[in-house]
């Protein structure tokens, strides 16, 4: 039986990632207990190597498992540090590393769920990166309309300046052309009153 005072076993225990010489194991811890840290034993099923990992003020719920030999069956098991102790160690979970031409095991112990989620974080990090080309491009797009507009605005207004310009030199030229019309006029009436006195 477990000291009352000590967590209980890691559940859920599974190893995913699984590679040639590394995989990632996790696990679950029941709520409600204090865990400060992890301790796995990593031992390979003939009996040629084992291996020793705790880690303690952490709340981690993984660890890679790495420098392991490729196509080698291992067994693991996991325990919860708590402050007064450690737990029993959780039940063992086998697995059996890849092999360096092996994309996928023969036997897949990842569920179909982890699968997808992979493939989700990939499609995650594709659509990341396409939405920043998407906001750079739309962003260029709004810089250049945005000068389009700015470079018409300028036109524009030259050319009602121009236009402005045009009319007043026309408006100053006609305006002494009246006073010399009203002079010829002036002139034209006074030889006829004059005319008009003979």
């Amino acid at each position: 039986l477990a000291h009352p005072d000590r967590p209980p076993s890691p559940v859920n225990v599974t190893v995913t990632q699984l590679k040639a010489n590394s995989a990632t194991v996790s696990w679950d811890v029941p709520e409600g207990d204090v865990v400060i840290g992890y301790a796995i034993l990593q031992q390979r099923q003939d009996g040629q190597m084992q291996r020793f990992i705790r880690e303690v003020n952490t709340t981690n719920r993984a660890c890679v498992l790495w420098d392991l030999a490729e196509d080698a069956d291992y067994i693991i098991q996991v325990q919860s540090i708590g402050l007064y102790g450690e737990s029993q160690a959780s039940k063992r979970v086998h697995f059996r590393t890849l092999k360096e031409t092996d994309r996928l095991p023969s036997w897949v112990l990842l569920s179909a769920g982890d699968i997808t989620m992979e493939g989700l974080d990939k499609d995650r990090q594709l659509q990341t990166g396409e939405i920043i080309i998407i906001v750079a491009v739309l962003l260029m797009w709004a810089a250049v309309i945005a000068l389009f507009c700015r470079q018409y605005d300028i036109i524009k207004d030259n050319d009602s300046n121009n236009n402005k310009e045009k009319t007043k030199p026309s408006s100053e030229h006609s305006t002494p052309e009246r006073p010399s019309g009203g002079l010829l006029r002036s002139k034209k009436k006074s030889p006829s009153v004059n005319i008009i006195e003979v």
